[in-house]
């Protein structure tokens, strides 16, 4: 019953246009799959590929920010993934992943995390980069100062309840993405993305790093932390080193910055729709006062 209602929620209240899928140039094929963590030095590692001349390389800021975004079909996907099918097994074909990522030779940050082994059987042949931090505490006190506070935001909270933009947003990265991850099941509620994450980020967190190494032959996998720089990724790669120094980009600054900028993709409708809810709820009560008096 709560899938069905939901289902016409979406077709009704959050339906969004469908972009045309991508496909894929043969002579571009998926090279590069990094399945680390947010918060493991993503968006340094995106524009390093980029600069070793993998455009596009995907990161998680593309499923939010790419227009028009594809936010439904990458939920559909992780819907099914997390909440799918009764016999318990998840697959997804590589023509599947390139209706979202054809124009993509390389792809990281939660598209590479949430579907890491799914896409390492899609792409047999990409190499695989498990991007991870050194310190594991480091890493959880990162998710937690500035994934947290997006997970435990009203204003963010009801923003995807009154706009399509925000409510995809929240369905993929907060209730199924993320939240299947970090195992905090799949109802999407306030604040449980968070809470998850406190209880068991550091576990699983280890855990799918093992689950990368014993998926992915020697010969195709490089571990790697950002204090390595270029040399063991250009190595790995058959890349010449850049003599400029290793990118260093979304600190606390930057992550603020790019939710702020989410949040004005979304303020426009959200004013609009919540004026119209707050005036029909107004408009019920008024009549209701009226035909009882």
């Amino acid at each position: 019953m709560a899938s069905f209602i939901r289902d016409i929620a979406e077709k009704i209240f959050y339906n969004e246009p469908s972009p045309p899928p991508r496909k894929r140039d043969p002579s571009k094929p998926m090279q590069v799959i990094c399945p680390g963590f947010p918060r493991s030095a993503t968006e340094s590692l995106q524009f390093a590929l980029l600069k070793l001349g993998y455009d596009h390389t995907f990161h998680g800021y593309d499923i939010m920010f790419e227009e028009p975004h594809r936010m439904p079909a990458w939920t559909r996907l992780a819907r099914r993934k997390f909440d799918g099918a009764d016999d318990g097994d998840c697959t997804i074909t590589a023509a599947e992943f390139d209706e979202l990522l054809g124009h993509a030779t390389a792809v990281v940050d939660t598209a590479g995390s949430v579907f890491a082994s799914e896409l390492i059987a899609a792409y047999p042949d990409a190499k695989v980069i498990l991007n991870h931090r050194r310190n594991l505490d480091a890493w959880q006190a990162s998710c937690l100062a500035n994934l947290g506070p997006v997970n435990t935001s009203r204003v963010i909270w009801l923003t995807c309840i009154f706009t399509s933009y925000g409510y995809w947003s929240w369905q993929f990265f907060m209730r199924y993405g993320l939240g299947g991850v970090f195992r905090a099941g799949t109802s999407g509620s306030f604040g449980l993305l968070e809470y998850a994450m406190r209880k068991n980020g550091k576990w699983i967190y280890r855990e799918h790093c093992a689950m990368i190494r014993g998926l992915v032959p020697p010969d195709r996998l490089l571990e790697w932390s950002v204090e390595d720089g270029w040399e063991p990724i250009c190595k790995f790669l058959g890349k010449p080193v850049p003599e400029e120094p290793f990118p260093r980009v979304n600190d606390p600054v930057g992550f603020a910055s790019r939710i702020d900028h989410w949040s004005k993709l979304s303020e426009k409708a959200f004013m609009r729709n919540f004026g119209i809810f707050c005036a029909v709820v107004v408009g019920a009560v008024a009549a209701g006062v009226y035909f009882i008096v």
